[in-house]
């Protein structure tokens, strides 16, 4: 053991002396190393804090959740709107057939949103975004309400004129978000009762549910002030424990066929849009982007690499006579071989570092600029420094092999 850190002292040692002995050389030589690592880095940690952020906002639909709509999620050039604007609005009622007949389904609800402005004394808020919830929605969405209660069996039942709002539209209306619970706002000519304040969220990167601008509201109530029709209602189930997302799409497609009464060969009139999915969809995406970054990082390696065996062959010549005086006094192969090889990684080590440190000032300042945080994980970490060894064992490797296999007489009598 003792043997091993004194070779791994000695090489570390070695590489830098190298630095300092040639700094131009070494510098010219490790930038390749340095600039490939900075360039895989900061892409696997930019797509790797991205992807993680849209999963989680992902996740915040509802984890093994199916949307019902009468439109397919996704788009693109070809989005066929015209086919599915035709479509029937969800109901309210097919959302209790839903409960009723799917033995899949754990939770079910429907959602609806609109727009109207909401005030407070002077303070106005224009097109204010409102919500509408059945019982279930709070335990489909990760909703937490940070002061006062949310809504209440009986609020549903008998359509309460009461509210639940988001943290910013408190504030922004009544200037406190902990003093809002108790507060009476009005909303398209009705007067509203807060009874909760939901936590603060924060931004969210896909234009899902914005719940620090929102003011949520029970169904009876949303459906006697606004026309549900108009308000882009959507049925939301959520599976029971292990059920797949695809065995509750299956059986949903089923029960609305039937709820349709849509014969055999009619198409489907509803679309079933699988959350799951389009976190799998979002991930080839990322990568893809990935495998472009390992494109341009391995073209960049594969020079610093070369430069790296350029500065060990150069080594290894002015060196011969050290390395022959070694082998005389009774050094082995394997601890030439070992010595050089080390060297090599530790040299690309330090070119990896000053790659990485360039990536941290990176992640520091975009972060402040961007709506999520770019971080470096540990994962990311043990990745570039096995990259670095893994190039400077495969760049050293040859090098060492010769000084290894020198004659230690010819090699000391060499200048």
């Amino acid at each position: 053991m003792l043997k091993l850190l004194r070779i791994l002292w000695n090489s570390f040692k070695m590489a830098v002396q190298e630095l300092k002995n040639n700094k131009l050389r070494s510098a010219l030589s490790l930038l390749g190393i340095s600039f490939g690592i900075f360039c895989i880095i900061s892409i696997l940690a930019t797509v790797n804090s991205l992807e993680g952020k849209i999963h989680a906002d992902l996740k915040s639909f509802g984890s093994n959740t199916i949307y019902l709509d009468k439109w397919q999620y996704g788009g693109g050039p070809d989005y066929p709107w015209w086919k599915y604007i035709k479509r029937p609005e969800p109901k309210f009622e097919e959302m209790v057939s839903i409960k009723q007949k799917s033995p899949l389904a754990k939770n079910v609800c429907l959602f609806a949103q609109t727009s109207s402005n909401a005030s407070y004394g002077d303070n106005v808020l224009s097109n204010a975004t409102m919500y509408c919830t059945t019982e279930d929605f709070n335990k489909i969405q990760d909703i937490q309400v940070d002061n006062g209660r949310y809504f209440s069996e009986m609020d549903f039942e008998r359509g309460t004129a009461v509210a639940v709002i988001g943290y910013e539209y408190a504030t922004m209306l009544l200037g406190n978000a902990e003093k809002a619970v108790g507060k009476t706002i009005h909303a398209s000519g009705k007067a509203l009762y807060i009874i909760g304040v939901i936590k603060k969220q924060g931004k969210s990167i896909l234009d899902g549910f914005d719940y620090d601008k929102c003011i949520l509201l029970p169904y009876r109530f949303f459906a006697s002030t606004y026309n549900i029709k108009y308000c882009n209602p959507v049925i939301m189930v959520q599976g029971g424990e292990n059920v797949s997302s695809v065995a509750l799409a299956d059986d949903l497609k089923g029960v609305m066929r039937q709820l349709h009464k849509l014969g055999p060969k009619v198409a489907d009139d509803f679309a079933v849009n699988d959350i799951n999915q389009l976190g799998e969809e979002i991930s080839k995406v990322f990568g893809s982007v990935n495998l472009a970054g390992w494109f341009i990082a391995g073209l960049s390696l594969l020079v610093g690499g070369f430069g790296v065996a350029n500065i060990m062959f150069v080594t290894v010549r002015e060196r011969t006579s050290q390395i022959g005086l070694k082998k005389a006094i009774g050094a082995k192969k394997s601890t030439i071989l070992t010595e050089f090889l080390l060297e090599s990684a530790f040299l690309c080590i330090i070119g990896g570092a000053l790659g990485l440190f360039f990536v941290w000032l990176i992640t520091l300042l975009i972060s402040s600029s961007m709506p999520f945080p770019v971080f470096i994980a540990p994962s990311i970490l043990i990745l570039a420094v096995s990259i670095c060894v893994i190039i400077g064992l495969l760049a050293g490797i040859i090098p060492a092999s010769i000084a290894a296999k020198m004659d230690p007489v010819v090699a000391i009598r060499s200048k």
